[in-house]
Formats: structure tokens, sequence, C-alpha cells
């Protein structure tokens, strides 16, 4: 008997910015992707409002999916998925996110989508705002700083809830949320709240996102502003939506501690708190972990934001499922001189034990076995998902086409292992998605060259290409797990 239940959720996750293209066309409105140029592995990311006709930003055209839908969606069929992770894009929708009326040409897009997913028999699985807030919302209002986005961003809830209740079942609130928490300065902030400096917003020249304004009392002010939007959406979803499955999504960075000095592993602890745990916690449990007022205190943060109607409305409004994304583990010590290594919109130092990706991501499929069982520990009563999980790569085209990716495979099989591990141990997963299962543009660098897909898309950074799609070695190995749900792996 497979420990991989009837009807497990087989797929794969993308999101709009990265994906779709289109930016300007049918009535939609910038958002936040929008104003990114495109970088490297060493070179972050760069704001630039749009006033440069000359400069790329990835995101307008992406891997042209606004066009290619049906195609896409025909090949995640052929191997057999069960569920497709996307996002809708809130600016299609409400292109100035204040907008009287929704925009109908947006809407008919996703209709178009979630009945072309529903003719293959994949549910689709909607994130609500994946890192795409609505430009004229950071310009207008400061993103989530304001407590007027909440209702702004609840005004279009209801209108995608009421719009496809009848064509989704599964929806997550926001996509890790605590990126917020990591640390990074303004890329978490603008990402994950649409908070920008003023100056920042209005200079004409490149700014790198690392090294955008912050300020830890307006980021934490703007997260709380996200909890209580993310509370009251989850309670809309369940007055509108028969039978819906509302999560929440976290970006998991699993770390352990460097070496076994008490103050490495404290540091671990506690870093482990305010970076997966704190955000969790509000959405699952619905109330502030007692551990985080001594971090506002230690870290001058006044949270008289917290109103007790906010309380109550936290309780109310949590997620019926957790879900999250796994790449990569890193160390935590106290010792400033340990060497660093990189990861998804976070650094740590390095485990001398893992071998790392091409952009210096450390490679851990037993860390996916211990961030499932540690979660389930924690939140035992609610069911789990991983929902991005991949192996960003150089892919090389042959002469004939073909494109040998044994490297993913060995990655994506290893940790397809370690999760069914963590299933014979007890953890209730109910499914899992890699992430960017065709080639798009990279959250992180704007790179087209960091591919994780099954199947490739002939884009390139110097913008050329003709988004013709082919399927890669992978593609027919992951055709195999899914259509023998999870128990045929591979040699």
């Amino acid at each position: 008997m497979s420990v991989f239940p009837e009807g497990f959720l087989w797929g794969g996750a993308v999101a709009a910015n990265q994906c779709e293209g289109a930016y300007l066309e049918d009535g939609k409105g910038l958002s936040v992707p929008d104003m990114l140029l495109g970088g490297d592995v060493n070179h972050p990311r760069t704001f630039l409002a749009v006033t440069d006709p000359e400069a790329f930003y990835p995101s307008h055209q992406a891997i042209d999916f606004y066009h290619h839908y049906k195609e896409d969606i025909r090949l995640f069929a052929e191997m057999g998925w069960k569920v497709f992770r996307l996002s809708i894009n809130w600016s299609r929708i409400y292109p100035n996110g204040d907008d009287e009326t929704p925009n109908e040409k947006g809407l008919q897009f996703y209709d178009n989508v979630f009945d072309e997913c529903h003719k293959y028999g994949i549910e689709p699985l909607v994130t609500l705002c994946h890192y795409e807030i609505p430009w004229a919302v950071v310009t207008k209002y400061g993103g989530f700083s304001s407590r007027q986005t909440i209702d702004l961003f609840l005004k279009y809830c209801r209108t995608v809830f009421t719009r496809y209740k009848d064509k989704v079942k599964y929806w997550l609130t926001f996509n890790e949320i605590n990126i917020a928490c990591m640390g990074n300065g303004g890329l978490g902030d603008l990402y994950g709240l649409g908070i920008m400096d003023k100056d920042d917003i209005n200079a004409k020249d490149p700014i790198l996102l690392t090294e955008l304004k912050k300020n830890p009392q307006r980021t934490f002010e703007a997260l709380h502003n996200e909890f209580v939007a993310s509370a009251k959406a989850v309670k809309l979803a369940h007055e509108i939506i028969p039978d819906v499955v509302v999560g929440n999504m976290i970006c998991h960075i699993t770390n352990y501690p460097l070496t076994p000095n008490p103050d490495d592993i404290m540091a671990c602890y506690q870093e482990d708190d305010v970076k997966n745990n704190f955000c969790a916690d509000v959405q699952v449990r619905g109330e502030y972990p007692s551990y985080i007022f001594r971090y506002f205190k230690e870290h001058g943060i006044d949270s008289s934001f917290i109103t007790e109607e906010d309380k109550k409305v936290l309780k109310e409004g949590t997620v019926d499922l957790y879900t999250f994304s796994y790449y990569s583990s890193g160390c935590v010590t106290v010792n400033p001189d340990a060497d660093l290594t990189a990861g998804n919109m976070t650094m740590g130092a390095k485990n001398p034990y893992l071998k790392e990706s091409e952009w210096g991501w450390q490679i851990d499929p037993e860390g996916l076995r211990y961030t499932l069982n540690t979660v389930h520990d924690r939140y035992p009563d609610i069911p789990l998902m991983v929902v991005e999980n991949g192996l960003g790569a150089v892919d090389q085209v042959e002469s004939d086409g073909s494109i040998h990716d044994p490297y993913r495979i060995d990655y994506l099989k290893k940790h397809i292992q370690a999760m069914k591990e963590a299933m014979e141990d007890g953890v209730p997963v109910i499914g899992y998605t890699t992430w960017g299962p065709i080639d798009l543009v990279s959250a992180g660098t704007g790179q087209y060259a960091k591919r994780y897909g099954f199947i490739y898309v002939d884009r390139h950074d110097d913008g050329t290409g003709d988004f013709h799609r082919s399927r890669k070695d992978s593609f027919y190995w992951y055709k195999k797990v899914c259509e023998s749900n999870g128990e045929d792996l591979g040699e």
C-alpha cells in the first residue's frame, strides 16, 4: 500500500508575475514586480520606476503564460497533475487597487485558466497575493502600512471568491508572509508588504533591493495588517465558498545550530521562532506568541498597533491548511567569522556536510523530513502541504533539442523520498507542488538562466527567445511520479 493516499495532490506551482507577462494587456495595472530589473547570482535585483524604455523588466513579458496557458496546462496534464498552484495578479483585477469596479477582461482570463484546468481534472490552488501588490497601492496608500489596504484587499477577495466559488476550492492568502521577518531589509518590505520609503519611490536611479531603506516599526505594523487581512479573507471565503480550504504560506528557512555551543543552539532556536514560527503561530493558532513581545521590546517596536478587535479577528480567521516552501537549509552561529551561504531570500552559515547548487543554496533533502516533523509537532491538528520545492540550475540544450537534467531529477527524487519518510512518521501531508515546473523568471535574481522547470522555455536574459516550449528529461520522470502516486521515483 502506498504511503501517499489516494487523491494526493501532485502538481507544480508558479506565480503570475513570474510567468504571465502581458503586464499592461487587457486593462492590467502595474504591480510591484513590474518595477524590478533583472540581476544575477552576484548582483541583486534593482528597483526602478518605469521611466526607462531601454531597461529590461523581466516580468513585463516573463514566459508569456498569458498567451500560452492552454499549451502549458495541456503539458501539465500530460504529466498527470492533480493540482496546479498559481496566483491571481491583483492588479489584473483591480488595476489601481482601489478601482470602483473590477476589470472584466482580467476576471475572464482567470475564468479561462480555471476552465482549462478542470478540462483535464486539475484542481487550481490559488494564491491571492504572491508578491503582486498593485503599484498604485504602494504609492498612494503605503501598501499594508495603511489599514485602508486591508479593505482594498478584502474587496478584491470578495470579487474573486464570488466569481470563482464554483471553480476554486483551495486558496492561500499571502505567499511567504514571513519574508518580512527575514532581516533582508527592503526586499521583504517591498515584495511582501508593498512598503517603501518615499525617497526610494521617487528615486531617479536604480536602487538595489537590498539597499532600500527599512523601518522595523513600519514593517511589523504592516505585517500585522496583513495578518488581519488574511484572517478576514479566511472568514470571508468560508462565507462564500462551500467546502473551501484556505491556507497560509510560509517561507520555511530550516536552520541547524552550527556547533554544539549552547549559544549557537539558543541563537538558532530564537531565529527559528522569529523567522519561521511567528507568522504561522498567528495564522494557525490565532494569536501572537509570547516570545515575539520580548523581540519587539529588544528591537524598540511598539506593539500598541494590536487592538482588542484585531485579536478577535485573528482568533476567528485561523487557516485550514499549513503550506510552505522548502528549498534548502542553513546554520546559525554567534561566530561573526563563519562562512555564509545563500538561500531563499536570506543568508545563513554554511553547513560543511552539504553540497550547494550553482546559486549557492545548500541541498538538504533530509531537512524536508525534519521540517515536516517539526511543523507537525507544533501544529498537530492541521494538514500540511509542500507548495514549493525545486532546484534552480543552468540547462544546456543539445543539438537535437533534448535537455538532460539528471541533477534536477536527483534533487526532487531525494526530497520526495524525504517527504515519504515524514509521512511514514505520521505527518499528514496532502500534496506536493514543485516550484517552477515550467521555466520562469526567478523572483530573487530576475533571471531566466536560473531554470527550475520540467518544461524548457526559449527565453533568455538578453531578451531574446521565441518562447517555444520543450520537454526536459525531468518531464518524463515527473510524469511517472505523478501517474504512480509517488511509487515510481526511478532508479
